[in-house]
This record gives structure tokens, sequence and C-alpha cells, in this order.
């Protein structure tokens, strides 16, 4: 059996479609099957709304602005670490005694 192809919904259309059912006599179900949503959609959409509130829905490849600074700290300290470990080295490799040319 051929699976149909995923259908993405935008931002609007989901708050837009939990606010429509939130508002209704209808159960969540009957939308889902009106307008061609997989079983469950609009209690995740709603989950997410009362989550993330205003940062609900961020789009493919955008993460939430708290999940998006957490990526960029780990970067940086990533980078830091790298940056102490080249200092190590340094501090190694001009710590070794010198030959002076006085022993010739």
């Amino acid at each position: 059996m051929a699976h149909k192809p995923r259908k993405k919904y935008d931002e609007e259309f989901k708050r837009a479609t939990v606010e429509l059912a939130d508002s209704s006599d209808r159960p969540d179900r009957a939308f889902e099957q009106e307008l061609d949503l997989y079983d469950g959609a609009i209690r995740t959409w709603r989950r997410e709304i009362i989550k993330h509130a205003k940062d609900a829905f961020p789009g493919n490849g955008n993460l939430p602005p708290s999940e998006d600074e957490l990526r960029r700290l780990r970067r940086e300290n990533e980078i830091l670490r790298q940056e102490r470990e080249i200092l190590k080295k340094a501090v190694a490799i001009f710590s070794l005694p010198t030959k002076s040319g006085s022993d010739l």
C-alpha cells in the first residue's frame, strides 16, 4: 500500500482550525474528516498552541527562540573548548627548553 504524501499546513491554517473547533459544538474528528486531516491533528495543534503560545509552529528548519539560543550557546561552548585546547598545546610547545647557540 502506497503512502500518501504528507500534507503541510501553515501556522494561520492551524490556528484558525483550532479556533473554529473550539468555538463549535462539533467534535474535533468531524473537522478532521471534513478538512481531510490526520486523526488527532486538531488535538496536537491545540496542545502546541497551549504549550508554546505565540512561538507555536515555527516552521521547517526554524527553532523556537529558546532552542535556537541553546544551539547557539552549545556551538559557542564547543568553539571555546577548541580554543582552550589550542592554547594548552601552544603553552606546552613554548615551555620546552630551548637550545642555545653557545653550546657549539
